[in-house]
């Protein structure tokens, strides 16, 4: 994945707090210009219309969406360095209408009196409702500012189509472990900690746990590398890492025996049916990082595997859970994977079908796969001989549909948990004279 932070190049003049050694960490390693920039290369790359935009001056108006942490401030005031505009910044979280007629105020004035431009960042834009959205757009339209709003939030769902459709949409990525350790490693050798260059240090393992628990958020990590040098005098081990974060260590390989060794444990916990323990597990993997995709397809095959038809509705459940877990991502995942794990722990647990399957699959193996009858071999449902259920009685008819060769074999057995199962089987059988 990519990243947006390169050398730690402070300069005051864009960077937000870069020339204040009481800002944050972040704040003061915020990259000033775009060839400080480093990552998120679909936006940035050359050619691409953002950083045309940008090289050239004509900042648009335009959403920024991705996780937190991942450079939508500093690509605001990026845009607004390369204009020569001047930076109004407010947070939808804390601000109204007031505040937004003050900035549309001052940006009138401006461009009477001086002709500069304003661009106005606008971060948490989905905590605007309708009517403070619409507000918005008389001035976006007579250009009185470039509005670049930012979210966590899908604009699609959440920014009225009336603002989407007068704004460029940009989707920037979440950082990976290995770019946040770079950044973190950037910030340990830039002097800005621990009030000068080489004093500060930080071991491999707790810089490794810093980089992997920040989940993509450059901010975090930074944030509790900077609490982690305060609070220790100047070395970060693992454990000041851990207590920065307020969060222990967990030894967990994706790609080695302890992945696959938790996700067995949570498959027999929920198949035991103890919601507790396959909520352990879940939330072990959940803080390890492991990707919540992996586990939302368990979660599907364990759905089928062994719940089946005791209850078909588990299926849905996790098929809605890994929808969910595409949609909007952690960490917001954990809770309909949560959801899920309960349903699936909690429901009645049958392997009939996993029985049934397996069983018909070594028939064919070891049997080969016979010719079906010929009534019904055609997709014409009047084909002679063919009787066509719908025609008869409670729309079964008696004619045999396995091959001659294996007439009165059977694969699927219900068991105790599909009761109603058993008792339709019951019933078809009987009506095709099958079963007395």
């Amino acid at each position: 994945m990519d990243q947006l932070f390169g050398d730690p190049t402070p300069t005051p003049a864009a960077a937000g707090g870069a020339g204040d050694p009481a800002a944050p960490l972040a704040a003061r390693m915020r990259p000033a210009t775009l060839g400080d920039v480093v990552g998120q290369a679909h936006l940035l790359k050359e050619g691409a219309p953002l950083r045309v935009a940008i090289e050239a001056g004509r900042p648009h108006s335009m959403l920024l969406y991705g996780p937190p942490g991942t450079g939508k401030t500093t690509l605001a005031r990026i845009v607004a360095a390369a204009a020569n505009a001047a930076f109004e910044e407010l947070s939808a979280v804390e601000a109204g209408r007031a505040e937004v007629r003050a900035v549309m105020e001052r940006a009138r004035h401006r461009r009477q009196t001086s002709g500069t431009p304003t661009v106005f960042f606008l971060d948490e834009i989905h905590r605007f409702n309708k009517a403070q959205q619409d507000a918005l757009l008389p001035a976006v339209e007579e250009g009185v500012v470039t509005l670049i709003g930012a979210t966590t939030e899908n604009p699609s769902y959440e920014v009225n189509a009336a603002l989407l459709s007068r704004c460029r949409l940009y989707e920037l990525h979440a950082l990976t472990a290995g770019d946040v350790e770079t950044l973190l490693r950037r910030a340990l050798a830039s002097g800005l900690l621990a009030g000068g260059a080489g004093t500060a240090t930080a071991d491999d393992e707790a810089l490794a746990f810093l980089a992997d628990r920040a989940g993509g958020d450059a901010r975090a990590a930074l944030a509790a590398l900077e609490l982690g040098v305060a609070t220790t005098g100047g070395h970060v081990d693992l454990t000041a890492a851990e207590d920065a974060f307020q969060r222990r260590a967990i030894r967990y390989d994706k790609k080695g025996d302890q992945h696959y060794d938790v996700i067995s444990a949570w498959i027999k916990a929920t198949r035991a049916s103890d919601p507790d323990a396959s909520l352990y597990y879940l939330a072990v993997m959940l803080e390890a990082g492991e990707d919540p995709r992996f586990i939302a397809r368990r979660m599907v095959i364990l759905a089928s595997e062994d719940i089946g038809g005791a209850d078909p509705q588990a299926l849905v459940v996790a098929a809605a859970a890994a929808q969910a877990v595409q949609l909007i991502g952690m960490p917001e995942a954990m809770h309909p994977l949560a959801q899920c794990a309960i349903h699936l722990a909690l429901a009645p647990k049958s392997n009939a079908g996993y029985v049934a399957i397996a069983a018909a699959r070594e028939h064919v193996r070891t049997h080969g796969a016979q010719v079906p009858p010929p009534y019904l071999r055609s997709a014409n449902r009047r084909e002679p001989g063919y009787a066509y259920p719908h025609d008869h009685p409670g729309h079964v008819a008696a004619q045999d549909v396995m091959p001659p060769a294996l007439a009165g074999v059977r694969f699927y057995a219900p068991d105790d948990a599909e009761a109603r199962f058993a008792a339709r089987l019951t019933e078809i059988r009987r009506a095709r004279g099958q079963e007395t």
